[in-house]
């Protein structure tokens, strides 16, 4: 409900604002510059998740907003704090994602003295948030933070940053509250979608590829529907696989890193390819999966900012709409009266089902393929999977099955250190579900502490996480440019299984395929937070190759 105009303080105006946009958590690292915030926070129902470091608080809200659709709060403390936090916006911008940090700030009339933890935050962040804003009256709290919301969530999603100067969160004003905002939705014209029919019509190799966000379960159905009417082959887009059920006879697989061969000939070959969202560097495969700027294949490009559409390509028909009313306008759409692609269709099916399927493991020890997929059999379809980036990810892209929207959180920047604070988030807003985060060494101690919040919290996530020892990406990508001049790769790890226990969660170490279920069932009898450590041959750096057949292959 808003307020009618009131005197209250600029701290107890901001968490009014938040209640008014309905928001249910705050992640936060407290900081003396906001404490008349966190004084205001004191009594409300608002959830909020004390981190052990800015950038998990970050990466948290990230997360939430992810799984709520509303932009996610994080809030931190000047300077240090702010550049922490820098890495979760980075996240979020490459991510399309609805966020919003607020940022403790130094006294109003100190700024430009070089003050303890200064920072000019429109510079810091402006080429990486949507918006940045210091508030300098507590009037225009209502106003601005209402602002935030909107820009967040409309066009193409993304964070906003405002900066908070301490002594202004203490000073009094009288002002309203200001209204629940909803995002305007932009929706394409029906030209644009009778266009559509007609190129669907005469295609003879179309695709479907689906990404970006502002999805929601109920859009993810529509298009579902839509496919099963064209029996169009279907590729989600990097660390999208959560779009559409894998187990859908028209799913073809997810076009990343290290993608099926059979789906890349696949798409490249297409003659027609319904695109949503960005084809950036790494689902493009190098931008080379479409020729810029004009692609070779008639490209149908939905997204819903226009700064996007003819960007990077020239679509053949470019569509400004947002992911939810384009998978409703899809539901108009008539299929031809004879489909001509239904063969193509069963054979990227065929494809995708021998690519996630059991493989002959490389080198020797533990086959993570194998867990992978037994970990797709035990887990229920809204089971919630997290990671962060490095190679382990790839065997999660590769092996595990998405059944339901919102069970991938994972972020396409490549940013380490992401899987254990998305997992302490999913497992806040759900606290019924199962959540596990994958992470490799490097990748876990990147944010491993949020471990701690996790216990903290009660907040019963599994780690798996996935010891070779190095930082592999790196490696591989040594050895294939420096063959045998191994530098600033290795890792000396500590044992994982203990690291837990003395959080106060539950710890297994695994070194054996057959061990990792027995412990993973014995983590989610534990009934707390868990670390399973998975000891895995370092040799065995993708599910296709080694570091000795890189090496060898790379030599004069």
């Amino acid at each position: 409900m808003v307020r009618e105009p009131n005197s209250r303080t600029g701290g107890q105006i901001l968490v009014d604002q938040l209640l008014a946009q309905g928001v249910e958590h705050v992640f936060c690292v407290p900081g003396e510059s906001y404490l008349a915030v966190l004084d205001a926070l004191h009594d409300t129902s608002i959830a909020v998740t004390v981190c052990r470091q800015e950038a998990g608080a970050a990466m948290m809200a990230d997360a939430a907003a992810r799984q709520t659709g509303r932009p996610g709060v994080a809030m931190v403390t000047r300077g240090p704090g702010a550049t922490n936090a820098a890495h979760g916006v980075h996240i979020a911008e490459h991510d399309s994602v609805p966020m919003i940090l607020f940022i403790g700030q130094i006294e109003r009339s100190m700024r430009g003295r070089g003050a303890f933890q200064e920072m000019d935050y429109r510079a810091f962040f402006g080429s990486t948030a949507k918006w940045v804003v210091e508030i300098d009256d507590p009037a225009r709290i209502p106003e601005l933070v209402s602002r935030a919301f909107h820009v967040a969530m409309q066009g193409r999603p993304g964070p906003v940053v405002i900066a908070l100067p301490e002594d202004m969160l203490t000073e009094a004003a009288e002002v309203a509250d200001a209204p629940r905002v909803e995002p305007v939705l932009s929706w394409p014209g029906p030209t644009q979608m009778a266009a559509l029919q007609q190129m669907l019509w005469v295609a003879e190799r179309p695709m479907l590829v689906l990404g970006g966000s502002g999805w929601s379960r109920k859009a993810c159905a529509s298009v579902a529907r839509f496919v099963e009417r064209f029996d169009l082959p279907v590729a989600t887009s990097f660390r999208r696989a959560g779009l559409f059920d894998a187990d859908h006879a028209n799913y073809a697989g997810e076009i990343g890193i290290g993608p099926n061969p059979a789906l890349k000939a696949r798409i490249a070959a297409a003659d027609l390819v319904i695109l949503t969202g960005r084809m950036a560097e790494m689902p493009s495969q190098s931008y080379t999966l479409f020729d810029v700027p004009v692609p070779a294949q008639q490209l149908v490009h939905v997204h819903p900012g226009d700064a996007e559409l003819g960007r990077v390509y020239h679509p053949t028909l470019g569509i400004q709409a947002s992911p939810q009313t384009f998978a409703a306008a899809l539901e108009g759409l008539q299929p031809p009266t004879t489909i001509g692609w239904r063969e193509t269709a069963k054979q990227a099916r065929a494809d995708y089902l021998a690519w996630s399927g059991p493989v002959a493991p490389q080198g020797s020890g533990v086959d993570m393929g194998a867990i992978v997929r037994s970990l797709r059999e035990v887990l229920p379809d809204d089971g919630i999977v997290t990671n962060g980036a490095g190679n382990y990810a790839i065997w999660v892209g590769r092996f595990f099955r998405f059944r339901r929207f919102g069970t991938q959180l994972a972020p396409t920047s490549g940013s380490m250190g992401y899987g254990v604070p998305a997992a302490v988030a999913a497992k806040r807003l759900h606290p019924d579900r199962v959540v596990v985060a994958f992470a490799g060494d490097g990748c876990f101690l990147m944010n491993g502490q949020e471990f701690a919040t996790a216990v903290q919290y009660a907040a019963a996530i599994i780690v798996v996480v996935v010891d070779n020892g190095m930082y592999g990406t790196i490696r591989m990508h040594q050895e294939r440019d420096y063959p045998a001049r191994v530098t600033a790769t290795a890792l000396t790890n500590p044992d994982f299984a203990a690291y837990a226990r003395a959080f106060g969660g539950h710890g297994e170490t695994v070194g054996a395929t057959d061990d990792f279920l027995p412990a993973f069932a014995r983590a989610q009898q534990s009934g707390l937070p868990s670390i399973i450590h998975v000891k895995v041959d370092p040799e065995v750096i993708t599910p296709a190759t080694t570091l000795s057949a890189i090496r060898d292959r790379a030599r004069p």
